[in-house]
């Protein structure tokens, strides 16, 4: 089994105030279709009102982020058998979103 991440950046996420309790109501609907299928790991939206802080080695903490990150939006880590597993979930999680999602494979790692 693979794990892979799908997310979108929040600005993806277009709708209108008026749609915005359906997009939550089907978003979790695939969600809980995931977990009941065995395939959710973890997912959620980042905080975007909390601003990123840098953490170093010696525990020194830095309001300035590495260039060019920009993690923010919602995610959700699936652990699946096949790609395509992972592409259908991708689809269903766009369909809920109203918005196209980006899928990335997590490396394997016999650790995690």
């Amino acid at each position: 089994m693979t794990k892979y991440l799908i997310s979108f950046p929040s600005e993806a996420m277009v709708v209108t105030a008026e749609d915005f309790p359906a997009v939550v109501a089907e978003s979790h609907a695939v969600i809980e279709e995931a977990k009941a299928a065995g395939v959710y790991v973890f997912g959620g939206g980042i905080n975007e009102e909390v601003e990123p802080v840098r953490v170093f080695a010696d525990g020194a903490v830095s309001p300035e982020i590495y260039a060019g990150s920009r993690l923010k939006g919602g995610f959700t880590v699936l652990e699946v058998a096949t790609r395509e597993q992972a592409v259908e979930w991708a689809r269903k999680i766009a369909v809920a979103c109203r918005c196209a999602q980006e899928l990335r494979e997590f490396a394997f790692d016999p650790a995690s």
